[in-house]
């Protein structure tokens, strides 16, 4: 088969398509025929030779895929050779075929197209496990959701609006605030003007934020805390803005709040298997009855995966960016 392989560190121009060995399904495990991927910033990183695949998994990018199973591994029920899929990898979707874990594999949705399914496996796994099963938000809670636009921030504001939350989103652009409008978000904040801190406290009769969603990391710790409200979460999932911030504790204390910061690629299997198991469940009936859409900004070949790196780093995309294998154009 062919893959996109990284020779070595460096610009989307490193990204190299290649013939690689086959993958074989393992134990637990069914081949999937990948019908297209998707970019994420773990691709970026991977890429650039700063966040190595975990051990054991798949050397080549791509963290979620969307295809058929064409081989199934032992000790492997409930999926057959035919089935149409996305999947949650650590590693291997920008490839012809990859070997997935049954318990990352996912039906296609409802009334969804294979190439579009590649956009969900990720973000649904991140957004649940993050906003829902880590830091609980409730019906009437305030989410603020950083980098509203992006595929992480596209998702999180629908599932949001879908539970009854009330959703704050920070974006560096009108038509960005626009688009993230349209999706259900109720208070649009332009991080290049506004500053998000007064503006939830406005937003929110100076209550703030009850769970935040962020991918900036360092540079936004401080005001995160600031804009908490009482008994809020605050969970980190990126480190765009740095890995090492003051966090003021007396702050925290006082709001009786928690900070939580977590990775998916590099769960076990278990975990991951439970995570996807809780996204089949809850997410899965919102969007095959049209609550929840895929957010798609644009479609390029895997083989021109360095377009779709190009993409990502201009920050001028909303949503998500997929990479479709050949033959399935």
């Amino acid at each position: 088969m062919y893959a996109i392989t990284i020779p070595e560190p460096g610009g989307p121009e490193a990204l190299v398509w290649a013939e690689v060995p086959d993958p074989v399904p393992g134990e637990g495990e069914v081949l999937v025929d990948v019908a297209a991927s998707a970019v994420n910033r773990a691709d970026l990183l991977q890429r650039q030779g700063f966040y190595d695949p975990p051990p054991g998994s798949s050397p080549y990018p791509g963290l979620e895929c969307s295809g058929r199973i064409s081989a199934v591994g032992p000790g492997v029920s409930g999926w057959a050779v035919g089935d149409e899929v996305c999947a949650l990898l650590a590693g291997g979707g920008y490839a012809e075929k990859v070997a997935v874990p049954a318990g990352q594999l996912l039906p296609v949705p409802d009334g969804m197209d294979l190439i579009t399914a590649a956009a969900l496996p990720e973000v649904t796994a991140t957004v649940w496990s993050n906003v829902f099963m880590i830091a609980h938000l409730r019906p009437g809670e305030t989410l603020l959701v950083h980098g509203g636009a992006s595929g992480i921030g596209t998702m999180a504001v629908q599932l949001a609006k879908a539970v009854g939350a009330r959703v704050a989103v920070t974006a560096g652009s009108s038509e960005k605030l626009a688009r993230c409008a349209e999706l259900g978000a109720d208070i649009l904040i332009n991080y290049r003007e506004q500053d998000f801190v007064e503006e939830i406290g406005k937003a929110t009769d100076g209550a703030g934020a009850d769970v935040i969603l962020d991918i900036v990391g360092a540079k936004y710790l401080d005001r995160n805390v600031k804009a908490l409200a009482v008994n809020g979460r605050l969970a980190v999932i990126g480190l765009q803005g740095g890995v090492k911030g003051e966090l003021n504790l007396g702050a925290l204390l006082r709001k009786r709040a928690a900070v939580t910061a977590t990775s998916l690629r590099g769960r076990p299997l278990g975990e991951k298997a439970a995570i996807v198991a809780a996204v089949r469940e809850h997410v899965w009936p919102l969007i095959g009855g049209g609550r929840v859409q895929a957010v798609v900004d644009r479609k390029v070949p895997l083989t021109d995966a360095a377009e779709g790196h190009r993409a990502l780093e201009s920050g001028d995309h909303v949503g998500k960016v997929l990479l479709i294998a050949p033959g399935h154009a």
